[in-house]
């Protein structure tokens, strides 16, 4: 399996491109990220692209998908929850649908809290591809367009992404991979969620309104994200410049 990167200086978002070998087949997860390379390595590698395959609605993640849904006519497809987010989709997915390309075997983990329709792509039961809900240590926010609730991301999380095999190897929606392993044992929010840290409770200021930071940690941007409970009772994750202590 042959995986490529382009990476957006402005988002920090990430499009792969995935291929089972030179001549081969391919796939695309996401289309947010500068197009030039990746067309580049199409053409070096001589491979055929039979998928865009998205993640989740979010501009980062998609501007671009026109470019190749116009240049190699593969169907844009995401979970179909989303779809009148999207404007419109090819083809939907649902939980453990699995797609064939050539050697790769692609199967959709839907993935809610982020946002209703997340999905993350497990290929060849090797690599798994988790758009923004899990990042090298640190995990989505859930505040955003078309947001579910932090329960839904939590259960996404530990339930699904961390019961795949440690080995498996995590390729974010953002920046630099991971492994399964290595957020199990080191991912700040999941330690948290394990109980194996201690959770903070202090009064902050989330967006202008009271509420209770339940703990802050860095993200994959170079801030800070954070856990808090808000005014309603209700918990969330967002970006630490909404919160204040």
């Amino acid at each position: 399996m042959i995986v490529k990167k382009s990476l957006d200086p402005r988002w920090l978002s990430n499009t792969y491109l995935v291929a089972d070998k030179p001549g081969g087949h391919a796939v695309l997860i996401d289309t947010g990220a500068p197009p030039e390379p990746i067309l580049r390595w199409i053409e070096e590698l001589q491979v055929t692209v039979t998928h865009a395959l998205c993640t989740h609605h979010h501009p980062d993640h998609l501007i671009h998908r026109d470019v190749y849904s116009e240049r190699f006519g593969c169907p844009i497809c995401g979970h179909a929850s989303e779809e009148d987010l999207f404007g419109s989709l090819d083809q939907t997915l649902a939980d453990g649908e699995e797609i064939e390309s050539g050697g790769l075997n692609v199967r959709a983990l839907h993935i809610p809290g982020h946002t209703r329709g997340q999905l993350a792509f497990l290929i060849n039961e090797e690599e798994v591809f988790t758009g923004d809900t899990l990042f090298k240590g640190s995990v989505g926010g859930t505040l955003g367009p078309g947001h579910t609730t932090c329960d839904d991301i939590k259960a996404s999380i530990m339930d699904t992404l961390l019961a795949l095999p440690e080995d498996t190897i995590v390729r974010p929606g953002h920046t630099e991979p991971t492994t399964v392993k290595a957020e199990r044992d080191q991912n700040p929010f999941v330690r948290a969620w394990r109980g194996l840290d201690p959770v903070q409770e202090k009064p902050c200021t989330i967006m202008g309104q009271p509420g209770t930071l339940l703990l802050r940690a860095a993200d994959y941007d170079g801030g800070t994200k954070c856990w808090v409970r808000l005014p309603d009772g209700q918990e969330a994750l967002v970006g630490g410049s909404r919160v204040s202590e």
